[in-house]
């Protein structure tokens, strides 16, 4: 089988069982095989797949059309640049997400020897964008998963800012030693478990639960960052959380005043309230 074979058999299989972007998920899963991109697939379909490929090709093609995400059967998702590894024990970086790398990232760059703290870090692609541009910085990264501790782990060292970053297994800030950040960050759990089923069967069947639902009404986590921070944010400190739909409203009352001075919305490209960010007095 050449590329231009595999290529029209991928594309077919995966767009009869009705996966999106059908043509260029394939060409996706044949770089992933062959390690030729798309410029290379074009210009020599008549490469032959060698070896094992074509078997390697088949079982990522029945993964594929079983709705897992390209991403974990390749690996690999770019965020903010940098090409991050990612597992199912991970949530799958969005692009939405980098909004508050870049707002953190325009806090902390006339910060001096600013110390930062993710809370949830997951594949740590948060905390490692910034630590990447903000190069005096250094930061506490946790998880209440050891497995997607151990994930952030290894893309901290390929991305070469392990040593900026200490890493600890921790529910919220509950293994958190009493410690002043500059700035909190968080992509925290905050789907609704009602709105579960709803969600696309890549994500609810495949994403990890523990990083998608923060509880009955997707505020669980949020209601704990935003009572628990404080504690742990020197005076005029920031946090910024991403937060879901039509959340923004109740998130805003659930910040006491006479503790927060100041709390604002960031909208997505979508003009969806995405990011809050509240400054501690």
């Amino acid at each position: 089988m050449n590329i231009a074979e595999a290529l029209a058999q991928a594309g077919s299989l995966l767009a009869e069982n009705g996966v999106p972007n059908a043509r260029m998920d394939a060409v996706v899963l044949v770089k992933f095989v062959t390690g030729y991109d798309n410029a290379f697939q074009v210009a020599h379909p008549e490469i032959e797949l060698i070896g094992s490929q074509e078997q390697i090709l088949n079982d990522a093609v029945g993964r594929r059309t079983a709705r897992e995400p390209l991403q974990y059967i390749t690996g690999h998702q770019e965020f903010y640049g940098i090409d991050f590894e990612v597992t199912p024990d991970v949530l799958i970086p969005r692009p939405e997400t980098e909004i508050l790398v870049e707002r953190a990232i325009e806090i902390l760059k006339n910060t001096d020897q600013p110390r930062l703290c993710d809370i949830g870090t997951g594949s740590g692609c948060i905390v490692i964008s910034i630590l990447q541009n903000i190069t005096d910085a250094r930061a506490l990264a946790v998880d209440v998963s050891l497995q997607a501790i151990e994930v952030a782990r290894r893309n901290a060292v390929k991305i070469g800012v392990n040593n900026s970053l200490n890493l600890l297994v921790s529910d919220v800030f509950d293994s958190v030693v009493a410690e002043k950040f500059d700035v909190i960050v968080s992509n925290p759990p905050y789907v609704p478990e009602t709105d579960l089923p709803g969600l696309q069967s890549e994500v609810r069947d495949h994403e990890p639960l523990l990083a998608l639902t923060g509880g009955a009404k997707g505020l669980d986590i949020i209601g704990k960052l935003i009572e628990q921070a404080p504690e742990y944010l020197i005076a005029s400190g920031t946090m910024l959380i991403e937060i879901g739909f039509n959340q923004s409203e109740k998130v805003e009352q659930m910040f006491d005043r006479s503790i927060w001075s100041d709390v604002e919305f960031v909208a997505d490209l979508q003009g969806i309230p995405r990011i809050v960010v509240a400054v501690k007095h």
